[in-house]
């Protein structure tokens, strides 16, 4: 409870982990590996056990009716990020307008097909990478085909694999206890041949660590380097919907390539992906419509809009690497500093959470302008953290954005916001608040 635990709520970079004990420490507590912590998403309270937790629902009638009043006022849509069939289903409940991000690297970290992408990216020659590559092919196809169906006649956006790759090796604990068994058998002078094998594995695990990861070989640097993975993921994308649509299910799905700085990814990446998606409707024999836009994160990208609309069918602004960037503050690293510039003002909230509409705002309002300078009738999006946080709704209803996209429980605050952002926008047309 806040009132007896207060000393227990203290900021992330207070907590002290000890990775060796399996535990870490805070507020004079320590939690142990297989300990029940829960966490209030809203607030951030730890609580030290195991919380009951209710489902979200909206079938109260009342409820309904109040957000079907808001969408009657707003003209700003509203999507839900979903990587799941059940995501997008638990969206569409909520009153989705489509699937404005599926994130395809949390189908890779599946505990089915982990191992398979480990094995890609642990191969030696282009053969086996490629053999590895195809293995993933049925179950992207069957993530594809899941979605499509829960999103009957809505248009989904799924994103090209974004993180870089050593995220999928190993997390800490694994790559300490593949030390630890590698010393203990180098000390028993036994099995070589397991030797050997750990031995490629650390190696390959170094080789692909950066200093800076987010700014590293990820993304559409990634596909360029490595287009079988992206070549599988659209044929998976494309077979998936070619199937759904045979099956009677009306299918809008808009390829999104991340990370694009330059004219040449976005060319290079967009040639590639519609050489591919054209190949399986020729070869499934199904016309299935289809677009192919980029994520917008890079500020860069943002600046030459004009140019990258040139290939690009719709923009969709990532404005958590975005803000990322431009402010040059990690997400992984800002709690150790982000709390004293609240309390002194520095900065009047996270931005990580609340979208800075002076410095990253202006960059996605060129963004849209430059945007549709080339291409007019552009369908633009967010589905950063922002898209669900009313002020930063009010924004991109301000800008002219297309739509937000946000967590599914985040829908019915979007909705809202989005409506009164329109009111609001209606009034001050008018001169000013009317009674």
């Amino acid at each position: 409870p806040p009132d007896t635990d207060a000393k227990f709520r203290k900021r992330a970079n207070d907590v002290v982990v000890r990775e060796e004990r399996r535990l870490f420490e805070a507020g004079g507590r320590i939690v142990r590996e297989g300990d029940f912590i829960s966490i209030d998403g809203e607030t951030g309270e730890v609580i030290l056990d195991e919380v009951k937790r209710i489902e979200p629902d909206l079938s109260d009638d009342r409820i309904n009716e109040f957000l079907a009043w808001a969408d009657t006022y707003r003209t700003l849509g509203v999507r839900a990020n979903a990587d799941t069939p059940e995501d997008a289903r638990k969206a569409r409940d909520f009153g989705a307008e489509g699937i404005g991000l599926v994130r395809t690297e949390h189908m890779f970290f599946a505990s089915d097909r982990i191992p398979i992408v480990r094995e890609m990216i642990m191969a030696g020659d282009l053969a086996t990478r490629r053999a590895a590559v195809q293995k993933l092919l049925p179950f992207q196809r069957d993530d594809f085909i899941g979605i499509f169906r829960a999103m009957d006649g809505l248009p989904v956006t799924i994103r090209l694999l974004d993180p870089p790759l050593h995220e999928f090796l190993a997390n800490p604990r694994e790559y300490r206890e593949m030390l630890e068994e590698r010393a203990r058998l180098d000390a028993l002078n036994m099995n070589p041949g397991r030797q050997a094998a750990l031995d490629a594995k650390l190696a390959k695990i170094d080789s692909l660590r950066e200093a800076n990861p987010m700014l590293g070989h990820r993304g559409c640097r990634l596909g360029i380097t490595a287009p079988e993975i992206y070549a599988m993921q659209v044929r998976a994308i494309m077979e998936a919907a070619c199937t759904a649509a045979e099956q009677g299910v009306a299918v809008e799905p808009e390829i999104m390539i991340p990370l694009t700085g330059t004219v040449g990814e976005m060319k290079l990446t967009k040639e590639n992906t519609k050489k591919v998606a054209d190949a399986v409707l020729v070869e499934m024999g199904v016309d299935v419509k289809y677009l192919i836009g980029t994520m917008i994160e890079v500020p860069r990208a943002a600046l030459i809009a004009d140019q990258i609309a040139e290939h690009a069918e719709f923009f969709s602004f990532g404005t958590n690497d975005l803000t990322q960037m431009t402010f040059g503050y990690s997400r992984d690293d800002v709690a150790k500093f982000l709390p004293d510039y609240l309390q002194k003002g520095l900065v009047p909230a996270d931005p990580f959470s609340v979208l800075d509409q002076e410095g990253v705002g202006e960059l996605i309002r060129i963004g849209i302008e430059r945007g549709r300078r080339t291409r007019p009738d552009l369908k633009i999006g967010i589905c950063g953290e922002h898209g669900g946080e009313p002020s930063s709704v009010e924004f991109c209803h301000r800008v002219g954005m297309t739509y937000v996209s946000c967590s599914p429980f985040m829908l019915p605050i979007a909705r809202l916001a989005a409506a009164q952002a329109r009111i609001r926008a209606r009034e001050e047309a008018a001169g000013g608040p009317r009674c």
